[in-house]
């Protein structure tokens, strides 16, 4: 997720009972992997990568993007996921760089710890992964799409583009900080929140079916009213996940 853009910058069933079947003991080893830093683990509790990886339904020998790796804790477990035959390419946007440096520079990072991760740039709305993937995974970057610095349109171009980035039968995990029903898209600037429905819809124009949705980052007592970077809602946000499928 990238904090909020100044102007410098121009440029549906619950899943749980699934992702608890699958969870254990597949991802162990991969939550265990000794590259994973202390830092990464201390998030744990909160961000249920076991959940996560079970949702997408990661297994060894895939290929995988994550789609914005921020500071590279999904592209970590990713790589960890697919083991020593798979592939993670690691997307950062161009944006994002030319915004803050340490974006470029954790995703280097990420790229040099682990022989099977490839970074990847380019423009926002054009990721350009270089072979047709199995599963995209993408965690609070989603409502990014809508922040002001971006045209009109971005949130499609890169819906469409997604698409075409994975294989017949792939797959589009999408995490995201809940907004209030109805509301669209016009809270992705003001709050990094955006309304389920909206993202459905725009994926659904993309070509994508709606397979399934869990509630493992459910937080009820969130209002959806607050920034997701107040302090007083930071890391307790109500947030939605969804799992699309390419039709094959």
């Amino acid at each position: 997720m990238i904090r909020p853009f100044t102007l410098a910058l121009i440029l549906a069933v619950s899943a749980t009972p699934l992702a608890a079947k699958e969870t254990a003991p597949g991802y162990k080893a991969a939550l265990a992997d000794p590259a994973r830093p202390a830092a990464d683990r201390e998030r744990d509790v909160a961000r249920k990568p076991a959940e996560l990886l079970a949702f997408a339904q990661i297994k060894p020998g895939q290929k995988v993007g994550d789609y914005v790796t921020g500071g590279g804790y999904v592209t970590r477990l990713l790589a960890a996921a697919v083991g020593p035959t798979g592939k993670v390419y690691a997307f950062q946007p161009a944006e994002f760089i030319a915004f803050k440096k340490q974006y470029g520079d954790d995703q280097a990072a990420v790229d040099a710890a682990y022989v099977t991760v490839d970074a990847v740039a380019g423009p926002f709305a054009a990721p350009a992964f270089p072979e047709p993937l199995d599963t995209i995974i993408t965690v609070q970057n989603f409502h990014d799409l809508y922040l002001k610095p971006f045209p009109a349109g971005t949130g499609d171009k890169a819906s469409a583009a997604l698409f075409a980035a994975l294989k017949p039968g792939g797959t589009l995990v999408v995490v995201d900080h809940s907004a209030a029903k109805g509301s669209g898209t016009t809270l992705s600037d003001s709050l990094h929140r955006i309304d389920k429905d909206a993202v459905v819809a725009t994926l659904t124009r993309a070509g994508f079916k709606l397979e399934t949705e869990s509630q493992f980052y459910s937080r009820p007592a969130d209002p959806r009213t607050a920034n997701v970077f107040d302090a007083g809602i930071r890391g307790k946000t109500d947030q939605f996940t969804l799992r699309f499928r390419k039709p094959g």
